[in-house]
């Protein structure tokens, strides 16, 4: 017999939400073999048995909170019936569905290279989630991703074909839904986001400060190298880059921006390690480029789009998410005009980029149509004054508005 034990998952976080048990009591195991998918702070990590045998016990359902080195179930010798249900009856309901047939054997409707080692559908923990508390087989789910992905939107899509649904999902509360309302429980994760952020908001004396920049010769030059830089370097040429390599520059002209306050201390970084703001389905992420100040323009586009694929995917590790020095957020992307971004953790800087928007601008004393975006810097008031706030974000704005200065700087 062999306990199935939540593991060591990073120095910060002490407890997990259990996100889907993927054995059931009854079913066999491997050696090495993945068991539950566990739903931290920060990233989800699956927990393998150190034994080969039968899943005889689940201790814990799905959704509930584990602690680490608590005994999360019981893997015993030989083959059987199973010997008892997870304690969580909402879990016990859907384990009474059709049973599914073991991933080694089971019918793959995806497309070639769209499941995981052990058969499942490749899906974005929100999809399973969903598909989980609507009782949907992902299996049965057909993709609209051309890769094969599973996502929330597939998983809804599939529920309204459904003609009859279980009475007792239906009600289950995690989600209620009277009609005129809908009744949803927050995951873990957007829970320790808004913690965090509150927290930030009522511990900092956080103030912000704005500026516009003219993209025009940013933009030139990016449109004139964009496809030698691809041929080159594999790699979409962006506009984060660009963006990296001005915060870099104009860290390095005002280092407080690139501290932290420990107690009565200021604690200046003599590092630039750039956390780049990634949205998913399951919230925001920042993952971390590493030593931007030692990168090209292609090895940090490499970067972000490599870290952005491991967020989209669930890939990220702890070690991508930690230690970052200050951060960029693109709200842009979404359409913001202008925003207010909120400090990430102990850093005492942010940039928000915003939408590039064709505006009428003064040039010298004419007037001309010019591709502009706001930018904001919000920054903790107790280590950073007003002229160094200004003064950085005004070196960000000039250096971009110069591309090749900033490329002599870099």
């Amino acid at each position: 017999m062999a306990e199935i034990i939540v593991p060591e998952l990073a120095e910060s976080i002490t407890e997990g939400t259990i996100a889907q048990w993927l054995k059931k009591p009854g079913d066999t195991v491997e050696k090495g073999e993945f068991i539950v998918e566990l739903e931290t702070d920060k990233v989800n990590v699956e927990v393998i048995s150190e034994e080969a045998g039968v899943v005889s016990e689940l201790l814990f359902g799905e959704g509930d909170t584990v602690q680490v080195g608590e005994v999360i179930a019981i893997v015993g010798e030989g083959s059987g019936a199973p010997a008892s249900q997870p304690k969580n009856e909402e879990v016990k309901v859907e384990e009474k569905a059709p049973e599914i047939p073991k991933a080694e054997n089971a019918p793959i409707t995806n497309t070639e290279g769209t499941s995981d080692h052990q058969g499942r559908p490749i899906a974005s923990p929100a999809a399973r989630k969903l598909a989980r508390e609507k009782g949907i087989d992902l299996n049965d789910v057909s993709p609209v991703d051309p890769m094969g992905r599973v996502r929330v939107q597939d998983v809804s899509a599939h529920g309204s074909k459904q003609t009859t649904e279980s009475p007792k999902l239906a009600s289950a509360p995690v989600n209620e839904n009277d009609g005129r309302t809908t009744r949803e429980k927050m995951s873990r994760r957007r829970q320790t986001i808004a913690s965090r952020l509150l927290e930030v908001r009522q511990s900092t004396a956080m103030l912000t400060t704005f500026n516009e920049i003219d993209m025009t010769n940013v933009m030139a030059l990016r449109s004139r190298k964009k496809d030698k830089f691809f041929e080159d370097n594999d790699v979409r040429l962006g506009f984060m880059s660009f963006f990296t390599k001005a915060v870099v520059a104009a860290l390095k002209k005002y280092p407080y921006v690139n501290s932290q306050l420990d107690g009565e201390y200021i604690v200046k970084n003599n590092f630039y390690d750039i956390g780049i703001a990634v949205s998913t389905e399951g919230g925001l992420v920042v993952p971390i480029v590493r030593d931007a100040d030692r990168k090209n323009f292609a090895e940090i586009e490499g970067d972000i789009a490599g870290l952005a694929k491991k967020a989209r995917d669930n890939k990220l590790a702890l070690s991508d998410m930690t230690g970052g020095s200050f951060t960029i957020t693109n709200g842009g992307v979404f359409g913001s005009l202008m925003s207010t971004p909120i400090l990430n953790g102990t850093q005492v800087g942010i940039l928000g980029m915003h939408t590039i928007q064709k505006r009428p601008v003064a040039v010298g004393l004419e007037i001309e149509i010019r591709p502009m975006m706001y930018v904001a810097l919000s920054y903790d008031h107790r280590v950073i004054d007003g002229k160094d706030s200004v003064g950085f974000l005004k070196t960000v704005k000039e250096l971009l508005e110069n591309p090749e200065d900033l490329m002599l700087e870099s």
